[in-house]
């Protein structure tokens, strides 16, 4: 049997977020067992996470539904959650097969995840106005290979119901949509992600698309520091930092909730 939990990430309370199952592994495993652990729990992410000796304290890998991805935010900050309920003393490294060593570090009341800064360039997709149903102001790629589309307002992005079958088509990870948030709101923008094409129609809260997010509205915003809301039926908060000392850098903050725990029988 193997221990797990399942995790709402960036969040505070139960029931919203982004879930994560959390697979706490002694040792090595199977990937076609990993695949089916992740399909058997159809949350958008499960993270599988074994002690490493080597180059971190653990090793860490995330899979989809149908498929293992370079990178996942809320997966890996739930990740470091169990470890913390568990006693483990931060800073916590993790070693990932394409994201290089990844730090969680405990820090006033929350968890903060050290990532790659993936700057978006300029770039036109056809059919993806009507993919999306909504007309860009801008358009760019990142080098997590999503799509990052910035339109009119947050209420065009909270009015989004894009052609699933559309957007799988695209040559890319996922699809990010932001705009700025309302006037008057503590947050300084707003997004979604949809990612059909790895199994994942719309991902609640997606701290990997933040850190395209972060460095756009940095730039855009001027500040080095600010908060942003993913806007889903669930909805989630993070807590944005591009420490002007290493501009290739995100710090990425969030809290997180275990809502259940168990031992996997398969």
């Amino acid at each position: 049997m193997s221990r797990f939990r399942v995790i709402d990430a960036f969040t505070d309370r139960p029931f919203a977020g982004n879930p994560a199952a959390v697979m706490l592994l002694d040792g090595p495993y199977d990937e076609a067992w990993a695949q089916q652990v992740a399909a058997e729990f159809n949350l958008s992410e499960t993270a599988f996470i074994v002690p490493d000796g080597d180059t971190a304290d653990y090793a860490l890998r995330w899979f989809t539904p149908s498929v293992e991805v370079a990178l996942c935010g809320h997966a890996t900050l739930a990740a470091a959650h169990a470890l913390v309920e568990d006693g483990v003393d931060g800073p916590i490294r993790f070693a990932t097969r394409s994201s290089g060593v990844l730090t969680v570090t405990p820090r006033e009341g929350r968890l903060w995840m050290d990532f790659p800064a993936n700057t978006p360039t300029p770039e036109r997709f056809e059919g993806l106005a009507e993919a999306l149903g909504a007309a860009p102001v801008w358009t760019g790629t990142a080098g997590t290979c999503d799509i990052l589309v910035e339109v009119a307002d947050a209420r065009t992005v909270r009015g989004i119901t894009p052609d699933m079958a559309a957007l799988s088509a695209l040559d890319c990870r996922g699809v990010i949509v932001t705009a700025r948030a309302d006037e008057g709101s503590p947050d300084a923008c707003v997004s979604r992600f949809f990612a059909p094409r790895v199994g994942v129609p719309e991902d609640p809260v997606t701290g990997s698309a933040h850190t395209v997010i972060a460095p756009y509205w940095a730039r855009r915003l001027k500040q080095n520091a600010f908060t942003a809301f993913q806007c889903s039926a669930r909805g989630g908060r993070l807590y944005l930092e591009m420490p002007p000392a290493a501009p290739d850098r995100v710090f990425i903050g969030g809290s997180a909730v275990t809502v259940s725990e168990g031992d996997l029988r398969g």
